[in-house]
């Protein structure tokens, strides 16, 4: 299916409420999404690919893109390290004819539906509870206590936002919540 016009779709939420695993589901079922790459001053991680996970910049570089106004939006996630969505990379995508699908913060999200009001459609992925969303963060094994205290903190701040997007979807079963996505999308990519 071509799209019809220059569309956008974003996919929010706090950190271990599944909105990663929900893009994935999302980019195999519609060969028309294209994962929107952002940029990234932090290190990667063992697994991670430049130009495929990230665009892993320098923090001088990252402040002159702000400065040049290449991004469609960026934050100081964490102290020192920031993430942003480069204009170019969404003409890229709308260029070869997809549909970018973004994987941001909460923040992020909202910038990016301010920019581009008539035709982004965008998911908040929700806990079903912080104490859940704990758990999760916990079983991952990567996070220190500080680090977890942190990002269910932000997560308390970022669930006040909710209501800021086209959709929320409570994450209380995965499969649930990738079938109620896929179908909001298909009727967005279909108008």
């Amino acid at each position: 299916m071509a799209l019809t016009k220059e569309k956008i779709i974003i996919i929010t939420a706090p950190s271990g409420a599944g909105k990663t695993s929900i893009t994935r589901y999302l980019l195999a079922k519609f060969p028309q999404l294209s994962f929107s790459i952002s940029a990234a001053t932090r290190q990667p991680r063992s697994n991670e690919v430049d130009g495929k996970d990230y665009y892993f910049i320098s923090l001088q570089e990252f402040r002159d893109k702000i400065k040049n106004n290449d991004f469609v939006e960026w934050e100081m996630v964490y102290e020192g390290k920031y993430y942003g969505t480069l204009k170019s990379e969404i003409q890229r995508l709308w260029n070869d004819n997809l549909c970018p699908l973004l994987d941001i913060d909460v923040k992020g999200a909202i910038h990016v539906q301010q920019q581009y009001p008539d035709n982004t459609l965008s998911l908040f992925i929700e806990p079903p509870s912080v104490d859940e969303l704990r758990r999760r963060l916990l079983s991952r094994g990567t996070e220190t206590e500080e680090t977890l205290n942190d990002r269910v903190n932000k997560a308390s701040y970022e669930l006040s936002f909710k209501h800021h997007f086209n959709k929320i979807i409570v994450n209380d079963n995965l499969e649930r919540a990738c079938a109620e996505a896929e179908e909001i999308i298909r009727t967005f990519l279909e108008n």
